[in-house]
């Protein structure tokens, strides 16, 4: 049989496009536990590495459990069932995965936690995440300098305080990244937390819900604020912004001569950035999945390819076992001055998915 140059060069084509196919097959399945679809930010996250990771030549087994400890559990050992190579896991609560784990590293499963440390297990490789401190320094910077703009003539800033989930080790260091900032102000009196709550254990928000954000923000102004005014509400997500505002504006803030405090967030979720653009929330802190997708990615291919991956911190994330070895992200805030540069101009968002409130 006899073949002409075109024909030899078509058939090299194909022999070589077939050997990359193979080749990108045999890369490995990647499998990621995320744990719900109710906020908006996990499931930018869960694209951003499917996208990338099959970019690379992965494939990938992207799993929701919807805030259901057990679900997402079985939805971790059915994946060591299955024998993916990696595991990448956002964890509901980062204290029930131990089991999960080291079942994993005996079939020879490693595993990196993604923006959420898995705590209690000496089998979490590595750790992805943003600079968690620093987005509670941010969100409590933004709220001082919101209070400042709106009410410059306040003897004194009530102020009333939300945390996180207190079963996700984040929440811990929003807040105390936070209260870095508030404290001080506290102990001189600029700021009063009127109601007294205050510490992880009184102001978390369990699972981060909303509806109990908004219950609670209810009850603290029927019981403190009907008589007097709050200037700010410390919150570290949107989709507890959102349930604050609500409540608020249901005894009349942001209406009439009754100015709106001053409430922070976390995300930049969609329906959060129309409310800042609406004069409602304050600002929120912008963290780019696609990057920590990225870094994830790159984390992923080092440790199948027997390298190091990549990290900038081995002091910060002890997880009750060992201090995970991280790479972190930096955070921006970001408020009505700033967020087309931040948004747009980054490609994170179009300008009729922040107008039209399509995601």
């Amino acid at each position: 049989m006899k073949f002409t140059t075109a024909g030899l060069s078509a058939l090299a084509l194909t022999l070589g496009l077939s050997a990359g196919a193979a080749f990108a097959q045999d890369k490995g399945t990647i499998g990621i536990a995320m744990p719900t679809k109710s906020s908006a930010r996990w499931i930018s996250d869960g694209e951003s590495m499917v996208r990338q990771f099959e970019e690379a030549g992965y494939e990938t087994d992207l799993q929701y459990a919807e805030d259901d400890i057990p679900n997402q559990l079985a939805q971790i050992e059915n994946m060591i069932t299955k024998g993916v190579d990696v595991l990448v896991i956002a964890a509901i609560d980062g204290t029930t995965l131990s089991n999960a784990l080291e079942n994993a590293h005996f079939s020879d499963i490693r595993t990196i936690a993604y923006d959420r440390l898995i705590r209690d297990s000496e089998y979490v490789d590595y750790y992805a995440t943003f600079d968690n401190f620093q987005v509670g320094v941010q969100q409590a910077t933004s709220l001082v300098e919101g209070l400042e703009e709106r009410f410059p003539d306040a003897d004194t800033w009530n102020v009333e305080l939300f945390g996180g989930s207190p079963d996700d080790n984040n929440a811990y260091f929003f807040y105390d990244g936070a209260m870095s900032v508030l404290q001080p102000m506290i102990d001189d009196g600029q700021i009063n937390v009127k109601s007294g709550q205050m510490g992880m254990d009184t102001v978390g928000t369990l699972r981060w819900d909303g509806a109990v954000a908004q219950s609670r923000m209810d009850n603290l102004l029927s019981a403190h604020y009907t008589d007097d005014t709050v200037h700010g509400v410390l919150s570290p997500y949107d989709g507890l912004s959102i349930g604050i505002l609500s409540s608020l504006k249901g005894v009349g803030y942001g209406s009439g001569d009754q100015e709106m405090p001053i409430v922070t967030g976390q995300d930049a979720e969609v329906p959060s950035v129309k409310s800042i653009l609406a004069g409602e929330q304050y600002s929120t802190i912008f963290k780019d999945t696609r990057e920590l997708a990225r870094v994830t990615v790159g984390m992923v291919e080092a440790l199948l390819e027997g390298g190091e991956p990549e990290i900038n911190d081995t002091e910060t994330y002890d997880n009750g076992v060992k201090v995970v070895p991280s790479y972190l992200l930096e955070p921006v805030a970001v408020d009505a001055d700033n967020w087309e540069d931040v948004l747009l101009e980054s490609g994170y968002y179009t300008r009729d998915q922040i107008e039209t409130g399509s995601n």
